[in-house]
């Protein structure tokens, strides 16, 4: 396999897990955001991944939530879903059974806690690799796994059988450029393309597509997305500008937290906002309660005539 292997390209939103008060999955919710997404556009989605709260959740409610949302999309667009775990074996049960109800691909960054080295990383995806029958996603995210993946490690991972894609996350600009253009003719590369210095950089080098938090600004996102590719780039970069402006004055700097919250306790705050079925977060996430806080949030998204 490699990047020829799948058609995934353009936004995918970084799906959140809607959780009731009580603690308990709210399908409901789950339902209606989906319908969300597929009414807007979306290319792909990304399922348990950071901002799915995949670490708040027992392996089989991860089960359950693959089940769910392999029917619910029913082949409509691709869903790539999160196995990240602790060790390689719980990773390939999960993958397996993912793909085995439906699900497109998997994604896993580096072991959890870990921290591994570079030829453990390698010998993680490698087992993984070996033992399903898929494409695998890697995810760079150094903020979560304590890890960065760059330069030769980044090379010799995408030389892995099943590795067709990375969703890079990483907070270092300069290393996410040059990954990209390490790895971009034999992986997809999912990233931050949509500020204006990274649109002009995927035109020049490639790139294939951003996993956004949420998907705050709704169709544009994807609209975004073709509009590059039918080449009205004068459009898209009016977007880039706007996404760029909206991203500094919500999250921290990296894009690991928000200005007022944890990363999903934010995100789910702004989707209430919004009127989308994002329902709230599951602890050790904590929902934002401050008035203060709430108020400086909706400020933001007035600003941007959001809400």
């Amino acid at each position: 396999m490699d990047r020829n292997s799948v058609d995934w390209k353009g936004y995918w939103p970084a799906v959140p897990t809607p959780f009731k008060e009580s603690g308990e999955i709210d399908w409901a919710s789950f339902d209606a955001l989906i319908d969300w997404y597929l009414e807007r556009g979306m290319h792909g989605l990304f399922v348990n991944g950071t901002t799915g709260e995949w670490f708040s959740q027992t392996h089989d409610e991860r089960r359950q939530v693959a089940e769910f949302v392999a029917k619910k999309v029913a082949g409509r667009i691709p869903v790539v879903i999160g196995v990240t775990t602790f060790t390689a074996k719980e990773s390939i049960e999960l993958a397996n059974h993912a793909l085995s109800v439906g699900i497109d691909g998997v994604c896993s960054s580096a072991p959890a806690y870990v921290k591994t080295l570079p030829d453990e990383t390698i010998a993680y995806f490698t087992t993984l690799s070996d033992a399903i029958n898929g494409p695998i996603m890697i995810y760079n995210w150094p903020h979560g796994s304590g890890i960065e993946i760059a330069g030769e490690l980044a090379e010799r991972l995408a030389s892995i059988e099943k590795i067709v894609a990375v969703k890079d996350s990483t907070p270092n600009v300069d290393q996410f450029l040059d990954t990209t253009k390490r790895i971009v003719g034999k992986v997809r590369i999912f990233g931050n393309f949509m500020v204006p210095a990274h649109l002009d950089f995927m035109l020049a080098n490639g790139g294939d597509g951003t996993i956004g938090g949420g998907s705050i600004f709704g169709r544009a996102d994807s609209l975004y997305w073709e509009q590059v590719w039918s080449g009205d780039i004068d459009s898209a970069r009016k977007h880039a500008e706007r996404n760029l402006k909206l991203l500094e004055a919500l999250w921290l700097p990296g894009g690991w937290a928000g200005k007022w919250g944890g990363y999903q306790s934010q995100l789910k705050a702004i989707m209430a906002m919004l009127g989308v079925p994002g329902g709230t977060v599951r602890p050790p996430r904590l929902p934002i309660t401050d008035p203060k806080a709430l108020t400086a949030i909706r400020t933001v998204l007035e600003e941007f005539d959001l809400v």
